[in-house]
């Protein structure tokens, strides 16, 4: 039997004041995050929601300002995640930023609210995820001039990776696993494990001043000191722990929550290595937790006591050691990723701590994470070799089981028995039919009541925002949000990563006969070390670029200008300020070739 009691206490402990009303706006009085409106769950769960995760989502719910120990603040319940404020001789730093410029705005209010109006003396970024530096422009718009940005080795590269490269596909995918779209109801959004939800707004994004390159490096900032554990590979491709000796402090970053974490998040993102994790977490108790008197993270409610904290470690460290080495031995064993999925049950013992039900990530798509690791997405059985795309194999099945009529009515029938086996295979057989004939009215009600069936029952937020998104696209069609990220992330850029953000969308049939060259003279009077000759020439239908000491002569367009001028050129294609020689047609022919990604692609539909 789990005790959630001290899970309770815990996440109401050291607070200080909420924010009231707690809602938090644009400037022109758009909502971006309404805290307020998640006051339904402090009633009892209803039928629409699985008892654990309601009870999860009330407490990672809760809003306000916490004093964490002695000079370390959290603001909770304002955006997905935490922004962590420790205080220094002269002000502040601040340990991530949250998602947007708007919820930060909100969160160093209320603390200068009720600890005064300290300057932002620093900021460290734990790891390259939009949650934890989105906020960064109104972060550093309250800091006392310029201050030091710490993150770890590798930051500015896997923040572009994601939201840049693919950010549009992962955009719309996660508009699915955070529920965005969905109403906040009993019925609908209640949460996404992790916290509340995503904050909408305005997502920037800043160089590091400064990176941590290895385990046991330390700085001093407004005279506090850091000591730093590296844990790349493990909830990022690029993340950090802090410990901060003076306050008997672990910041364990996103390396050790409330809740199981993902493998592989359902998003879409580097599979994460599940043994390296818990390897990370093994030093994280080794180096810190004799010395810590709390440890907290960038998620969830802190943990008080150097026996409760390793036990904590040690727990997330087996729950991610478990499921990595049975899923191996399962590998080894011929079984696929499904079959995994089914067999692997955690210990009795795992399985009733707290902090590893799968409230966001899930042992179920856990394994597959780790089984596409090793071995890829082919499970090796040769008809799943080239199956064939899903409207295409839908068409087939419907034709097979007697057209779209007779598989609705088959589908109707497990339905009505309500076993969830059943149901999820009504979900596979109504699905062919949806893609099968896009336009048949009754496959897409019953497949939107199987995924509604399907969402109320889950105890992982994510799946619950999955499958009632789902439902509700699949009668009323796509619904995205608006991408708050755009120009705020091209700023940041390198010149490098500008270039490839082009590659990425060229129409590669469309360009197959261009051959167009253009050099880009990058000016450094920005304050940029990358001015200098940038040769770029798409050919073959390919955007490649390399950084030269002088002009190509065979450049048919020259343009000169600064990185900021870059940006706005790729982004708004303002040619404000360039200067140019040559041919401006090149450029035009180049931007005609751009693909323009779709936020709205289907998913649930063909």
């Amino acid at each position: 039997m789990t005790d959630f009691r001290q899970e309770e206490a815990d996440a109401h402990r050291g607070f200080v004041a909420a924010l009231k009303p707690g809602v938090v706006t644009r400037a022109d009085g758009t909502v971006v995050f309404d805290a307020d409106a998640d006051a339904f769950l402090d009633s009892p769960a209803p039928a629409t929601a699985h008892t654990g995760l309601w009870r999860h989502s009330r407490l990672a719910s809760l809003q306000g300002l916490f004093q964490v120990t002695e000079g370390i603040y959290q603001i909770r319940g304002l955006d997905l995640a935490n922004l962590t404020i420790v205080e220094g001789e002269r002000g502040i730093i601040v340990i991530d930023t949250l998602t947007t410029a708007e919820t930060a705005t909100a969160a160093l209010g209320l603390y200068r609210e009720h600890r005064g109006d300290r300057p932002v003396t620093g900021v460290v970024l734990t790891h390259p995820h939009a949650d934890h530096f989105g906020g960064i422009a109104a972060v550093l718009a309250a800091a006392d001039g310029d201050v030091p940005v710490l993150a770890p080795e590798g930051f500015l590269e896997h923040a572009v990776s994601e939201n840049v490269n693919v950010g549009p596909a992962m955009g719309r995918r996660s508009g699915f696993m955070y529920g965005s779209m969905l109403p906040v109801a009993p019925d609908g959004h209640v949460g996404c494990g992790l916290g509340p939800r995503l904050a909408s707004g305005t997502i920037g994004l800043a160089e590091p001043t400064d990176s941590i390159t290895r385990t046991g490096e330390t700085r001093v900032i407004d005279g506090v000191e850091m000591e730093f554990q590296l844990t790349p590979g493990s909830e990022a491709p690029a993340e950090m722990n802090i410990f901060l000796p003076g306050r008997s402090a672990l910041c364990l970053a996103e390396n050790a929550v409330h809740t199981l974490h993902n493998i592989l998040t359902l998003r879409g993102a580097e599979v994460r290595d599940a043994r390296l994790w818990a390897r990370y977490l093994t030093e994280a108790i080794d180096l810190f937790a004799s010395r810590s008197e709390v440890a907290f993270a960038t998620h969830h409610w802190p943990t008080w006591g150097a026996q409760r904290i390793e036990a904590f470690l040690a727990g997330q460290r087996d729950v991610y050691a478990y499921l990595h080495d049975q899923t191996v031995r399962l590998i080894n064993r011929g079984l696929t990723p499904k079959e995994i999925a089914e067999e692997l049950v955690l210990p009795p013992a795992l399985d009733a701590q707290p902090s590893t039900r799968g409230y966001y990530g899930s042992l179920s798509h856990n394994v597959k994470g780790i089984y596409q690791r090793y071995l890829g997405w082919y499970d090796a059985n040769p008809a799943h070799l080239w199956e064939l795309p899903p409207r295409a194999e839908g068409e087939r099945w419907v034709r097979l089981l007697g057209g779209a009529a007779a598989a609705v009515d088959h589908a109707a029938v497990l339905v009505a028995g309500g076993a969830t086996d059943d149901l999820r295979f009504a979900a596979t057989l109504l699905n062919h039919v949806v893609f099968a004939e896009p336009a048949e009215c009754a496959a897409r009600e019953l497949l939107a009541e199987v995924y509604t069936r399907l969402g109320h029952g889950a105890e992982n937020a994510t799946w619950r925002n999955i499958y009632l998104t789902g439902a509700r696209e699949l009668v009323g069609g796509p619904n995205v949000p608006p991408r708050g990220g755009g120009r705020g992330l091209l700023a940041a850029l390198t010149v490098s990563q500008l270039l490839d953000s082009l590659a990425i969308r060229v129409d590669g049939p469309r360009a197959w006969d261009l051959d167009l060259r253009i050099d880009w003279h990058l000016l450094d009077h920005d304050g940029t070390p990358e001015g200098g000759w940038w040769h770029a020439r798409l050919h073959n239908g390919v955007l490649v670029h390399r950084r030269d000491s002088a002009a190509d002569p065979a450049a048919g367009l020259t343009l000169t200008l600064a990185r900021p001028q870059l940006a706005g050129l790729l982004g708004r294609r303002s040619l404000d300020g360039v200067e140019h020689s040559g041919d401006l047609g090149v450029l035009q022919r180049l931007l005609g070739v751009l693909e323009a990604p779709d936020p709205a692609f289907p998913i649930v539909t063909a």
